[in-house]
């Protein structure tokens, strides 16, 4: 993929905003406890400011009912000579993870709808890129930015519309979103975001060895990639999700005005209100349009 339309500082040095998933409704029933996982990914994180000492991180927690960053190695602080390395990085991160999580859980509290099962991957993207866009705008000079997802909640159908905005926004700007994802079944979100900006799509079959998925697929930079034979997406889901329902679908009617999906046949758009005709026959979904 072709870099950032704007002067970086080298062609190693990265920007990594990592997406990380904090579903307790997700974890407490996942084979692999939320504190491995964490340790894993920390030293994931350290691995990255020792590689380059221009290299950035920035994580972003993805609740149920909100997302905040949690951690930023450009303004982390320490009194010692360690400061932005293992000690200052660990206790920064997971102080604010635990008050992140506190705050997620009594919002959810107050949701009468009951407890969802899926992550707010919408807003923890839409705040990455806004994130990378302040970057680009700070000078001319900035890290290579790319963006990674630990995720192991499944995907919200609700969210469809608010992801595929932000996927097309990355690929826009260039900036490839990587996936790691736990669950069980495949993310369809996830595997189209990787997919459309150039980024790697990787599910890990042994969770024990998550470090070593993460440190050689997704700590290599965007030059490196370049020589480097990477994991690529084979069978893609591209099944969009309907409006009316938020369900995936494999057939429906498509709006020919806003391109709003539906799975039956209304006699207008919800969404900008033509008036439909008399449906002849069903018609394929987003899946198959170009």
């Amino acid at each position: 993929m072709a870099s950032a339309p704007s002067k970086l500082y080298a062609d190693d040095v990265s920007l990594l905003v990592v997406l990380l998933d904090t579903n307790p409704f997700f974890w407490s029933s996942f084979s692999l406890p939320f504190s491995k996982f964490l340790s894993h990914v920390l030293s994931f994180l350290n691995s990255i400011l020792l590689l380059n000492q221009f290299n950035q991180v920035v994580v972003i927690a993805t609740g149920c009912n909100s997302c905040d960053y949690i951690y930023d190695s450009s303004s982390a602080t320490s009194t010692d000579a360690e400061s932005g390395r293992m000690p200052a990085l660990c206790s920064d991160l997971l102080r604010k993870l635990d008050e992140f999580v506190t705050r997620d859980q009594h919002l959810g509290e107050k949701d009468s709808l009951g407890p969802p099962t899926s992550s707010l991957l919408s807003g923890s993207l839409s705040m990455a890129l806004c994130y990378i866009q302040k970057v680009f705008r700070s000078g001319p000079l900035h890290p290579q930015p790319r963006i990674l997802c630990l995720q192991g909640s499944t995907d919200g159908p609700e969210q469809y519309v608010a992801i595929m905005n932000a996927i097309f926004s990355a690929q826009r700007s260039m900036v490839p979103i990587d996936s790691c994802f736990m669950g069980s079944n495949n993310s369809a979100f996830l595997q189209q975001a990787s997919y459309i900006t150039g980024g790697v799509y990787q599910k890990p079959q042994q969770l024990d060895g998550l470090f070593q998925y993460l440190s050689t697929v997704f700590a290599t930079d965007l030059h490196s990639r370049t020589f480097l034979r990477l994991p690529k997406s084979v069978g893609v889901d591209f099944r969009a999700s309907c409006f009316c329902h938020k369900r995936t679908i494999d057939m429906g009617y498509i709006c020919s005005v806003c391109l709003s999906i539906f799975c039956k046949h209304h006699k207008k758009c919800s969404t900008c209100g033509s008036a439909f005709g008399q449906p002849q026959s069903d018609v394929p979904s987003a899946s198959n349009v170009k």
